[in-house]
């Protein structure tokens, strides 16, 4: 969805023509699979990160267009609307000092960002939802200026056949809206890392980074708050998924554009994008002129299907294609240090279980590994967890008896240097051990000062500047 469309409104003949070239594309990416003609390369890391642009009060901003003008950074895009912009990083080699790489480039980039926010009298925020965000900020008004964000909710509400999105999240308290657009998915502000491993390893691969989410999930929690109520730890994962939805009332978690998905993948990572042909409606039928094998539809198609954990097509540098792992359960913020921290926990998890032999997804059924990851989306490190050896658990037992040293394996087996390994799951153990992620700061910060949502995102701007980790964070 990073790629800007020539139109938004569409006829029928243009889904025909989109579908004939997306069902020829996949069937050659499965033949190059399947002929071991995709990337061997091993292994890179890189993200995208979301943030909000905020006024005086920190109320958002909608001035992304002037914003990004100003800073004419090209890591720095827009996103679906004006009070947001994407970060971008350069992609590492996943071993040395990579982790530190990449928090370097980040800070430098966030901080040329802060300059120029500060030069219009703005700032920017990374938080998963913005606490001060109200439902009236969330419309068309405010959609960014390029057609595939117009093209997007037309299309929506073309599949829905004209229902209004619903959405109801039950938690700590209880949330029922009605909206009339897919602006509701720009309170969703995200962390998005990206993983790539050699082609033949990418099955694995997506497998261990659905076992993995719940963990890294309780970790990074840090969206508690929606429209002034107190709803789950990760209260993103609920609205995202119900922010765009076009399935039937009462359809299948599987059947839904953003879902934790069906099953493992156990015929090919190609299969997840047979998937996305067969079972998913094309909503941006855009043709293009470029070749088949840079699949320009199958990569628009997978771009409108945004499973938590998420099969992408790239290439590398000599133009070979590669699959690689999107893992996108991370909420932005609440520091730099937090989310790079995230990243390399998440790394070390996959990077110590995608070899295993027999593979450790045999030990845990799908169901269970959805289940969970709900579980931690609902109550953050408070969650019990059913997993290989424990009928069920504290994850946040699990993450400081088990899984720490899981990941400092994974992260040994990549060559990741040991400053970086004990630097970054330093963060995360302090994090888990002082049970403070973002999330609960944030709920701390409000029991203590009452509902100051205003006076919530001032503290907590203040300490995301200092670049401290969340738990250093004082009340």
């Amino acid at each position: 969805m990073g790629q800007e469309i020539g139109r938004s409104q569409f006829e029928p003949v243009d889904f025909a023509r989109f579908n004939e070239r997306l069902t020829a594309e996949t069937r050659l990416l499965a033949e190059m699979e399947r002929d071991g003609r995709l990337s061997r390369r091993c292994c890179t890391i890189g993200f995208e990160v979301e943030a909000c642009l905020v006024e005086r009060g920190c109320a958002p901003a909608p001035i992304n267009e002037e914003y990004l003008a100003a800073l004419a950074n090209p890591l720095v895009v827009p996103e679906l609307s004006r009070f947001n912009v994407e970060l971008n990083g350069s992609p590492q080699n996943l071993r040395g000092a990579a982790f530190s790489r990449l928090e370097a480039e980040l800070t430098q980039t966030w901080r040329r960002c802060l300059e120029v926010s500060h030069s219009m009298g703005s700032a920017l925020l990374l938080v998963g939802i913005l606490p001060t965000m109200r439902e009236s900020d969330l419309t068309m008004a405010n959609v960014s200026g390029l057609k595939r964000f117009e093209a997007l909710n037309q299309q929506v509400l073309r599949q829905r056949e004209g229902r209004p999105i619903t959405i109801d999240i039950r938690g700590v308290e209880e949330l029922h809206t009605v909206h009339a657009d897919v602006m509701l998915e720009a309170a969703t502000t995200s962390f998005q890392i990206h993983l790539q491993v050699p082609a033949a390893r990418v099955g694995r691969l997506y497998n261990a980074s659905l076992l993995a989410s719940a963990p890294v999930l309780a970790a990074g929690s840090n969206s508690p708050f929606l429209f002034g109520k107190r709803l789950w730890a990760e209260t993103r994962i609920p609205l995202f998924e119900q922010s765009v939805a076009v399935h039937a009332p009462g359809a299948p978690l599987a059947d839904r554009r953003v879902s934790f998905g069906r099953e493992y993948c156990e015929e090919g990572t190609c299969a997840l994008f047979e998937e996305n042909r067969t079972r998913f409606a094309t909503l941006l039928p855009m043709i293009s002129d470029r070749p088949p094998h840079e699949f320009p539809h199958l990569r628009l198609h997978n771009g409108t299907i945004w499973r938590w954990n998420r099969p992408l097509v790239g290439f590398d540098d000599d133009g070979t294609p590669h699959l690689r792992i999107e893992h996108r359960v991370l909420p932005a913020g609440p520091s730099i240090a937090d989310m790079i921290a995230n990243a390399a926990f998440y790394a070390g998890l996959v990077g110590a279980w995608q070899e295993l032999d027999p593979p450790f997804e045999q030990a845990l059924r799908f169901e269970q590994a959805r289940s969970n990851f709900y579980a931690v989306a609902r109550d953050g490190l408070d969650a019990g967890v059913t997993w290989p050896g424990h009928a069920n658990v504290s994850i946040r037992r699990l993450i400081l008896g088990e899984l720490l040293a899981t990941a400092r394996a994974g992260l040994e087996k990549f060559g990741v240097d040991p400053a970086d390994v004990t630097r970054y799951l330093g963060i995360i153990e302090a994090r888990v051990e002082s049970r403070q992620t973002g999330a609960a700061w944030q709920c701390a910060y409000i029991d203590d000062h009452g509902r100051d949502f205003p006076g919530l995102c001032a503290a907590y701007l203040e300490n995301q500047r200092s670049g401290t980790p969340v738990h250093e964070w004082p009340l």
